[in-house]
C-alpha cells in the first residue's frame, strides 16, 4: 500500500498544526507534515516504552550510533558517534546552540533567500545581524554572492546553509559544497548546515553530506530523523561537528543537550535502524507527485510555473503569471486550499507559494482544482 494513501477523513482527525490551523473545509498543503502513518517498528518502540512506563529522561548515545551507521551505509560517510556527535533538540534549537557557541551578539550571519523562515528568526532572535546572499535565478547557490557576503563590511562570523534547500528543493553538488567550504575558510566563516531533509531526495539523485567534502571537517551540521520519518511530534536531533570543529561541541550552551525527549530519541533511533527502505519508497511516491503537479499545472494553469527539484517533498511554485497580489491568500480565501506564502521565505518572492507534496495524488489533483476554482470565483466577483 502506498505510504501517502491515508484517507482524508482520517487525516482530518489529527490534532497537529497542519490540520487544526485552518477551518475544516480548507485543504492544508503548507507546513511540512506528511500524510503518512507511523512506521510499525517506530510505533512499536514508542508503545512498548509507554507500556513499561519508560517515560523519563534521555540517556546514552544510541541515536548517534544509529545515525553513524546510516551515514556510512547511505552516503559512505564515516562519523565517529562518540567524538563528533552530541544529542540535541530539534534542528533550529540545535542551530541556535551552535550560533551561541561560535558567534557573539551583534555578529553577522549569512543566509540564502529564499530560505526556510526560521533561519531569519533564529539569527535576529539571538541578536545577530542578517546578511543575504540570494540564490541564483536558477535556484542554486550563488558562489559570487557568497564571496561578496563573506568579504563584505559586515564581516560575517557564520553562514547558515540549508541542504537540501528549503523551499526550492535544490540538492547541492559536491563541487558547490567544496567551493563553499573553500570560501568559508578563506574568510574565517563558520558554516552551519541544516541537513534535516538529507534522506528526502528523489531516486537517482545524490545527497552529499557537507562534512564529507574537502574543507567540511571545519563545518557543523544540525540534523534529525524527524522530517524524513514524520516524527516532528517527537523532539530529538543531533549536532555533528567536522573532525576539525569538535571544539564547538565543548562550547555549546549548558542545556543544549537537554532539549531532546527520551521518547523522541527512541523513536528516531528506531526509524534510522529499521526504516531506511521506508523513506526510499516514500520518495518514489513524492517524485511521482512532483511530476503530477507539473502536469496538472501545465494543463489547467499554464501561467503557473513549476520545475521539479530532487530535494524535499516541497514544491516551489511561481504564480507571478496570474497577476495576484498575494497568491497564497487568494487560494486560501477563494479556493479553500492552503499553501505557504513565498514572501515568508524571501521578500522578492511574493508571487510564489510552497506546496507540500507529501500527500496522496488525489489531494494534489484536488489542490490544483481548487486553485482553478479560486480564479474562476475571482473572475465572477470582478464581473459582478
Amino acid at each position: 500500500m502506498p505510504k501517502l494513501s491515508v484517507p482524508l477523513e482520517e487525516l482530518r482527525q489529527r490534532a497537529s498544526l497542519k490540520w487544526r490551523l485552518y477551518p475544516a473545509d480548507v485543504l492544508p498543503l503548507w507546513v511540512a507534515e506528511m500524510d503518512t502513518r507511523m512506521h510499525p517498528a517506530v510505533q512499536q518502540v514508542v508503545l512498548e516504552a509507554c507500556e513499561r512506563g519508560d517515560t523519563g529522561y534521555p540517556y546514552g548515545g544510541d541515536y548517534a550510533v544509529a545515525f553513524a551507521a546510516m551515514a556510512q551505509t547511505r552516503w559512505g560517510w564515516t562519523v565517529d558517534p562518540h567524538t563528533q556527535v552530541r544529542r540535541a533538540g530539534d534542528v533550529m534549537n540545535s542551530i541556535s546552540a551552535v550560533l551561541e557557541a561560535t558567534t557573539n551578539h551583534g555578529d553577522a550571519v549569512v543566509i540564502n533567500p529564499p530560505v526556510y523562515t526560521p533561519f531569519r528568526q533564529v539569527v535576529s532572535g539571538y541578536g545577530r545581524e542578517i546578511v543575504e546572499a540570494p540564490l541564483s535565478p536558477e535556484g542554486r547557490l550563488d558562489l559570487d554572492a557568497l564571496a561578496e557576503a563573506f568579504s563584505g563590511p559586515a564581516a560575517p562570523r557564520a553562514y547558515l546553509l540549508c541542504s537540501p534547500h528549503n523551499p526550492t528543493g535544490t540538492v547541492h553538488t559536491r563541487e558547490e559544497l567544496s567551493a563553499v567550504m573553500a570560501l568559508a575558510q578563506t574568510h574565517g566563516v563558520q558554516v552551519i548546515s541544516d541537513e534535516i531533509h538529507a534522506c528526502l531526495v528523489d531516486p537517482g539523485h545524490e545527497f552529499v553530506p557537507l562534512l564529507s567534502v574537502p574543507g567540511g571537517e571545519h563545518a557543523v551540521v544540525a540534523t534529525s530523523a524527524g522530517k524524513a520519518w514524520n516524527l516532528a511530534g517527537f523532539k530529538a536531533g543531533l549536532i555533528i561537528a567536522g573532525t576539525a570543529a569538535t571544539e564547538v561541541l565543548d562550547g555549546l550552551p549548558p542545556l543544549a543537550q537537554q532539549s531532546a525527549g527520551h521518547l523522541g530519541n527512541l523513536a528516531h533511533t528506531a526509524a534510522l535502524t529499521h526504516a531506511q527502505d521506508w523513506v526510499d519508497e516514500l520518495m518514489v511516491e513524492v517524485a511521482a507527485n512532483k511530476r503530477l503537479l507539473q502536469a496538472e499545472l501545465a494543463e489547467k494553469l499554464p501561467k503557473v510555473v513549476y520545475e521539479p527539484r530532487p530535494g524535499t517533498y516541497l514544491a516551489w511554485v511561481d504564480c507571478s503569471g496570474l497577476g495576484l497580489g498575494d497568491p497564497a491568500r487568494h487560494f486560501r480565501e477563494h479556493g479553500s486550499v492552503a499553501f505557504s506564502p513565498g514572501v515568508v521565505f524571501g521578500a522578492t518572492h511574493r508571487q510564489w507559494v510552497r506546496i507540500n507534496l507529501a500527500c496522496s495524488p488525489e489531494v494534489v489533483r484536488d489542490a490544483v482544482a481548487r486553485m482553478v476554482t479560486s480564479l474562476e470565483s475571482a473572475q465572477r466577483s470582478a464581473v459582478n
